[in-house]
């Protein structure tokens, strides 16, 4: 965790470039940043080098640095008494300043702009009082919120100008870019603060990479983004609640588009359509529809929408994402002015896709999902969409997708309430269960059953030769188990299905 910042402690050498004290500063060496500033010293000639006293900031005044040599010299000195760093006005080095070398010896080279005592007197002021500089900026950041408001792109710019050296993100909770600087979630060990909601789910992520990397500066970053926290809840809880306005108009604008009452003149209907293309829905057919069911109770945590809103936008395949009823459609259709495609190619296309776009999203979000179609149009997509419904229910499993025209009696079964059934289907598969240690022969069961009990197409599925599943069924007979017999292959159908849903 991330600790608040101690006002009161000494000033590092990073501090002094972050607070800004010096006018145009550019830092030189990557080592030493961290080193703390207890003392000043102005050097305005050589012999001034061979009594420095630790942890103190060496000001050359311009004589002296604009001999090369005499830098690096100080660099050299500052190394042997353990000073923090070396401090020489810009205009006065020379082209190439000995940016190895400090990094080498580990001394920071502070390059400054303007006069070397004036940056001697800011440091010393900045040593004197650290509290002072830490707590001018986060003054001056509070005064940048206070005037950006609830508005995003004014609080992250606000943020910017604060911490000058610093990109920051925002994101919503699954890691989806809203606004700022990409390059922020590019950070190997970034700085992350949520944006709460009022049930304390976090509504968005606000996320910060300082090209400093040095000890305490994590805190004082975090301390400033804190102050961002509010203005951006305000922000995000706005955005929040004009999208569930949107999801429920949608889902009263969908039914109305897909059940138009019988009274319903053409003027109604046409103004729902003109409705529903302002909102970009696809209403000229074919039209293929999706649905999608979270595979997990979400009683306990926040609703799935915003979420896998968020994930459909980045992994989906199109078309508008809306909450009806038990679980979220979508659907989509051909591109404008091309040649209507073959039926089952293009729901065949539309089941990959969504199989894609599920997997992808189940790593944060698990869920199923469902394909039907084609419908001719609107007309018919109420239709479609309760074909998709219906088969998002019977994909019992996490990532699976399952075509409405293709439900067997493996995904009827898997729909049945396992939890109840599942200490009957042990009893009634016990002998088997107990002959059978690594689970191929549960397994071979249930796969000869979905194929009405044909050996060559269950051996296809398994992937072995049919010899291979006929020795078996062999087994599977000894044991008292016949899946050729109609008086037990229904409760053998079903208790197979059970046991490895669960598994």
């Amino acid at each position: 965790m991330v600790r608040r910042p101690d006002l009161s402690a000494p000033m590092t050498v990073a501090e002094l470039v972050q607070y800004g004290p010096l006018p145009g500063v550019r830092i030189l060496g990557t080592a030493g940043r961290d080193a703390q500033v207890l003392d000043v010293r102005i050097v305005d000639r050589r012999e001034a080098l061979d009594s420095l006293r630790p942890h103190t900031a060496v000001v050359l005044t311009e004589a002296p640095a604009r001999s090369g040599w005499i830098v690096e010299m100080a660099l050299r000195k500052a190394w042997e008494q353990a000073a923090a760093c070396v401090v020489v006005p810009e205009t006065a080095v020379a082209v190439h300043p000995p940016g190895a070398l400090a990094d080498r010896l580990g001394v920071p080279l502070l390059l400054i702009g303007g006069d070397a005592l004036e940056g001697a007197v800011r440091i010393a002021s900045a040593v004197s009082r650290p509290d002072a500089g830490r707590t001018a900026l986060l003054a001056d950041a509070a005064q940048r919120l206070a005037a950006a408001g609830p508005h995003v792109e004014r609080v992250l710019a606000a943020l910017h100008a604060a911490l000058p050296s610093t990109s920051l993100a925002l994101t919503d909770p699954v890691g989806g870019m809203l606004a700022g600087r990409r390059a922020a979630l590019d950070s190997a060990h970034p700085v992350r603060l949520d944006v709460p909601g009022p049930d304390g789910h976090p509504l968005a992520v606000l996320v910060a990479d300082s090209r400093s990397k040095e000890a305490g500066w994590a805190s004082t970053v975090e301390s400033v983004l804190r102050m961002a926290v509010p203005p951006l809840t305000a922000w995000a809880a706005t955005r929040r609640l004009a999208e569930e306005q949107l999801d429920r108009r949608s889902e009263l604008l969908l039914h109305q588009l897909t059940h138009p009452s019988e009274d319903e003149d053409e003027q109604a209907g046409a103004h729902v359509r003109a409705e529903a293309a302002a909102l970009g829905w696809p209403l000229a057919g074919p039209l293929i529809a999706f649905a999608l069911r979270p595979a997990v109770a979400t009683e306990a945590g926040p609703a799935p929408g915003p979420a896998l809103r968020a994930l459909w936008a980045r992994y989906g395949i199109g078309g508008p994402l809306i909450a009806y009823e038990d679980c979220w459609v979508s659907w989509r259709s051909a591109a404008a002015g091309s040649a209507a495609p073959d039926p089952e190619v293009w729901l065949r296309q539309g089941e990959a896709q969504l199989r894609t776009a599920v997997r992808a999203i189940c790593d944060q979000l698990p869920l199923a999902g469902g394909v039907a179609g084609p419908a001719g149009g609107t007309g018919t997509l109420g239709v479609a969409l309760a074909d998709a419904r219906a088969a998002a229910a019977v994909a019992a499993v996490p990532g699976s997708v399952v075509r409405a025209d293709r439900m067997g009696p493996a995904q009827l079964l898997s729909a049945l309430p396992a939890e109840a059934l599942r200490r009957p289907a042990e009893v009634v598969l016990a002998p088997l269960l107990a002959a059978d240690r690594d689970g191929t022969l549960l397994r071979t069961l249930a796969i000869v059953l979905d194929q009405g009990a044909a050996p060559s197409a269950a051996a296809e599925i398994l992937g072995v030769h049919r010899n291979t599943v006929a020795a078996r069924l062999e087994r599977i007979r000894a044991l008292g188990f016949d899946p050729e017999d109609p008086a037990q292959r229904l409760a053998l159908h079903l208790a197979c299905r059970v046991l490895l849903a669960e598994s």
